[in-house]
């Protein structure tokens, strides 16, 4: 692995010396890449579990939808932090199924009468809104500048911030032992939880800096061992399942391209742009390396070719993961290269069943403990950015405040989502990152206009030169 990375990282330039850049030994590699799969495999298969449940799949497709998820995750997270051409930002972002197209996805699928028949419509709006999103990123730099002056720090800061806030409650819903299982809000989960943070917590605190480094995973594997020598960790799963399941394209049959699906995965993402934006500028801030348009530009192109392929691939519309920025955080490990192997790790798991069951045995109690701690560093990396922002000017402030207060409102008064409101609307603002990142951009946009364009200028996209992005060659 560290040979060819360091031979894809570019032939006849100097080696970067940037920690980014850095190709680290294989074993260090492979134990950090793992981490990060650990850390994101709880978010990676929600999405499928709760779709897949609300469409009524039978377990094996439920199976095949997980496996599709992870086989595409990998390849998307290896295309964003590696890098082809103009296509990826080149930082440590791991991609993932965005929990902001959920409800759209089941709504989407319940109108269409659920079942397998259902995911063809799903997958027919997947696929173009991955196409529009590529599409999008490729207009000309003056053109992007003009879109992304829409997202100043105050914005961005306040979009990461809350991700935070919201992930956490999903963290803690998982401490809990998994919001619906027959044992939620057992107090043994909360002790399961509890050791887990601990651990991790104690590891962080006085651990040397390779052990604060896999603080997460050693934090899972402890977890794990303590919940299974009181019985609480069962890997039954993993007998009875294949050894091998290979994802085919268009699995389920060909899709379906119906207006107003597409219009609401449009939208969707819209939003999951925003949460890239602000997620590339956080793991820009944490790893020091300078973000501008071109690299958010080049992140977006990730995303939107890696949801078209996901449509194709049986699977759901991706965006960079926030909970994988906050590990990043955490092991102050910045190498790009370990989320091109964490990206081989999750390739393998969605060929292995028998793999993944492995990982999936991992009890829910243990998988929030650790999340809780990942999802509030997040909302710290939000913090960090709004603390380069004037909070003493008042319009600032509002934007900040009224923002969070919009995005704490679905999990506040769900009654208002589920009741008083027409489906198709509720599908798409029901969701705390939706609510959240529109009311900062647009009370932005009253209170303080457009950002000034501060980016320096570059090429069309047309024209793409050496200097602006430096191409790997075999």
């Amino acid at each position: 692995m560290a040979r060819v990375a360091a031979l894809l990282s570019g032939r006849g330039e100097q080696q970067s010396t940037h920690p980014v850049d850095e190709v680290l030994p294989a074993a260090k590699l492979a134990l950090y890449g793992f981490q990060h799969v650990l850390a994101f495999y709880a978010g990676a298969v929600i999405v499928p579990i709760i779709v897949g449940g609300a469409l009524k799949l039978s377990t094996e497709q439920l199976v095949y939808l997980i496996n599709a998820d992870l086989f595409t995750c990998g390849i998307a997270s290896i295309v964003q932090a590696w890098g082809i051409g103009r296509i990826g930002a080149r930082l440590p972002l791991i991609q993932g199924v965005t929990f902001t197209a959920v409800s759209p996805m089941i709504a989407i699928g319940l109108g269409a009468g659920g079942g397998t028949a259902a995911l063809l419509v799903v997958y027919g709006a997947v696929i173009t809104a991955g196409l529009a999103t590529f599409a999008f990123a490729w207009l000309p730099a003056r053109v992007f500048r003009t879109v992304m002056r829409l997202f100043p720090p105050v914005v961005t800061g306040t979009v990461i911030t809350v991700l935070g806030i919201v992930l956490i409650p999903v963290g803690l819903g998982d401490a809990a032992g998994g919001v619906g299982s027959p044992d939620f809000g057992d107090p043994k989960n909360f002790a399961y939880a509890g050791g887990t943070m601990l651990f991790i917590l104690l590891l962080m605190r006085i651990g040397r800096q390779f052990l604060s480094s896999i603080a997460i995973l050693l934090g899972l594997v402890g977890g794990t061992v303590a919940a299974f020598l009181f019985g609480d960790a069962h890997f039954g799963d993993v007998g009875r399942a294949d050894w091998i399941g290979i994802t085919t394209p268009f699995h389920f049959g060909t899709p379906k391209f119906e207006w107003f699906p597409i219009l609401l995965m449009l939208i969707v993402m819209l939003i999951t742009m925003v949460e890239t934006t602000g997620d590339t500028y956080a793991v820009g801030g944490i790893v020091d390396k300078k973000v501008d348009s071109e690299t958010v530009a080049r992140a977006l192109r990730a995303d939107g070719a890696a949801t078209a392929l996901g449509g194709m691939l049986n699977s759901f519309p991706y965006v960079a993961f926030a909970e994988n920025v906050g590990l990043v955080r955490m092991t102050k490990v910045k190498s790009r290269f370990v989320v091109v192997a964490a990206g081989a790790f999750m390739i393998g798991l969605g060929l292995l069943p028998k793999a993944a069951a492995v990982v999936a045995s991992i009890p829910n109690a243990v998988l929030g403990g650790a999340a809780t701690v990942m999802f509030a560093m997040v909302a710290l990396a939000g913090i960090q950015t709004l603390a380069k922002v004037d909070l003493k000017e008042e319009r600032n402030a509002l934007v900040v405040g009224v923002s969070l207060a919009f995005a704490l409102l679905p999990a506040t008064v769900p009654v208002l989502f589920e009741k008083h409101m027409n489906a198709d609307l509720s599908s798409l603002l029901n969701s705390g990152v939706t609510l959240g990142a529109t009311a900062a951009i647009v009370l932005n946009l009253a209170f303080n206009g457009p950002a000034e364009d501060e980016t320096p200028a570059l090429p069309d996209a047309g024209q793409a030169t050496a200097e602006a992005v430096p191409a790997p060659t075999a």
